[in-house]
């Protein structure tokens, strides 16, 4: 069974778009899954099928500027106006609607990259209305981030917040293609499979080729500014059972380093971490066709050893 469902954005602008996957079996819990920078929902769909598979409904949207709900309301790139939580907030409303329809089951959430990052500043807030989380793909301190943001307060205090400028992008991600070798398109890092660079570059619900605006870029830099570090891990709740996969050769991850930074912030304030780093791969490890089943299958795992 498939509900579509729409819902009124954080930001009071945006028309949020989102589906709720239910399996053909009575159904042992929930995981709401959160994508990532300049994607969509629907590039999930193996997951989704696999979650499903193992007795799980699967809730998830497409952000506002993302996907579907920026075709609809012909926002792409444009976050509102409403600050760096709007993601965030708009998926616990998410969680909201999906608990109502089907309450009482254990509810987890699944974030990757960006989204990592909104699950991160979630369970600051709202970490005790959860089962268990898993973060993939993450950052720690991520390289660059601090100044960049400093130069888009300037550009968004001189009136160019709704202007895209390249250059605050090439300053905050140009690196991350340094150990991809010859480059051709610009998306290597997330992937090594030619395949699923392809897929993800002329997807037409996919942002990659559509500029976001400056205003939308700080608060992507001002997210990952309170999600880092002890002061942010002291606001999770300890009780919390979270799971910390990614790639070593991830750039987003600074190749492990930051995986690894955000597992010792929750250690060092007494969370419950297990953390799992695939060897040789590159940002979307659940893209690999030799490892996707592997990663889907733990996470399955993580989340069927808490029920």
């Amino acid at each position: 069974m498939l509900h579509e469902v729409s819902f009124t954005s954080f930001n009071e602008r945006d028309k949020v778009y989102g589906w709720i996957y239910v399996p053909a079996a009575k159904p042992k819990g929930i995981v709401q899954i959160i994508h990532g920078f300049g994607e969509h929902s629907r590039r999930y769909l193996h997951m989704i099928v696999k979650f499903m598979d193992a007795g799980y409904i699967v809730a998830a949207d497409d952000h506002v500027g993302h996907g579907k709900t920026a075709l609809e309301n012909d926002t792409w790139g444009d976050w509102g106006d409403k600050g760096c939580h709007t993601m965030m907030e708009d998926e616990h409303k998410l969680k909201e609607i999906v608990s109502e329809k089907y309450p009482d089951l254990p509810y987890f959430l699944f974030g990757h990259s960006m989204g990592s990052f909104i699950v991160r500043d979630y369970i600051a807030k709202y970490g005790e209305e959860l089962a268990g989380v898993t973060i993939c793909g993450t950052t720690g301190v991520f390289r660059g981030a601090k100044e960049t943001e400093a130069m888009l307060e300037k550009a968004v205090a001189e009136g160019k917040g709704k202007s895209s400028d390249a250059e605050y992008t090439v300053s905050l991600m140009g690196w991350m293609c340094e150990r991809c070798g010859q480059i051709q398109i610009g998306n290597e890092w997330i992937c090594a499979d030619t395949y699923v660079q392809r897929d993800h570059a002329e997807d037409p619900f996919d942002a990659f080729t559509k500029p976001t605006t400056n205003q939308s870029m700080l608060y992507f830099c001002q997210m990952m500014s309170v999600i880092t570090g002890i002061q942010w891990a002291k606001k999770v709740p300890k009780r919390l059972p979270i799971y910390n996969i990614g790639g070593d050769q991830d750039p987003v991850g600074e190749y492990g380093k930051g995986i690894y930074e955000v597992t010792n912030w929750l250690c060092d304030t007494g969370h419950q971490v297990k953390t799992k780093v695939y060897s040789g791969y590159r940002h979307e490890i659940h893209n690999y066709a030799a490892i996707k089943d592997e990663v889907e299958a733990g996470i399955v795992e993580f989340m069927d050893g808490i029920l």
